[in-house]
């Protein structure tokens, strides 16, 4: 019998990823907590065959989670589900550790074809990401037209951040790093994508996330 955790702040969303879950495994146990605290105590609490992971959830700590679970569990299989844009975040995602990323927008068909996958073989890429990953491996000829696909998964967390409000002390004690590291970020995120304020990488931002 699988013990599957499925990590999730939003019932209606837990309850029919359960129901998609039983619809392929049965017999499957299943744990569901509300934020990435509990999961961790749960983790800490039994072993987990599968862990389908929503990213924005309360006590959050963006592509650090990923890290985190495996220090309790080193080879847990983990799930990202997340309605974050997949083109940007999916990549980053993966190589933080994750064995796959699938999008709240995809189909049925295709969140149950990532759970097999993720839990039957580990590793779980959807079409999306390959064209991706493809263009990427000829660098001399590859030039995004998304520049958010140029930034690093550290400058990801903290171009986020810096959206939401918080301030460069804010971040650096948050990200446990110095300011002027967080200062540093920010210029190469500004850099990037060729902006110089606040308010010019917002719409940036929003404009380049709305294309994708």
């Amino acid at each position: 019998m699988k013990n599957i955790l499925i990590v999730e702040d939003y019932q209606i969303i837990r309850l029919a990823t359960k129901l998609l879950v039983l619809d392929l495994f049965k017999t499957a146990a299943i744990h569901e907590t509300g934020s990435f605290n509990a999961a961790l105590a749960e983790l800490e609490r039994q072993p987990q065959d599968l862990i389908i992971l929503d990213i924005q959830i309360p006590d959050g700590q963006g592509f650090e989670m990923i890290a985190m679970m495996r220090a309790i569990q080193k080879n847990v299989p983990i799930l990202v589900f997340s309605a974050v844009e997949e083109r940007i975040y999916g990549i980053h995602y993966l190589r933080s550790g994750a064995n796959g990323f699938v999008s709240k927008n995809s189909c049925t068909e295709e969140v149950q074809t990532a759970i097999i996958s993720v839990a039957d073989t580990g590793r779980y890429v959807s079409p999306r990401i390959k064209v991706e990953l493809l263009n990427q491996l000829d660098k001399h000829h590859y030039q995004a037209d998304n520049p958010l696909l140029e930034l690093s998964a550290r400058e990801i967390t903290i171009m986020d951040m810096l959206i939401e409000g918080f301030w460069v002390k804010e971040i650096a004690s948050q990200l446990h790093l110095t300011e002027s590291s967080v200062s540093t970020y920010k210029a190469r995120i500004f850099e990037k994508l060729h902006v110089s304020t606040l308010i010019e990488m917002f719409q940036k931002v929003r404009h380049y996330k709305d294309m994708d």
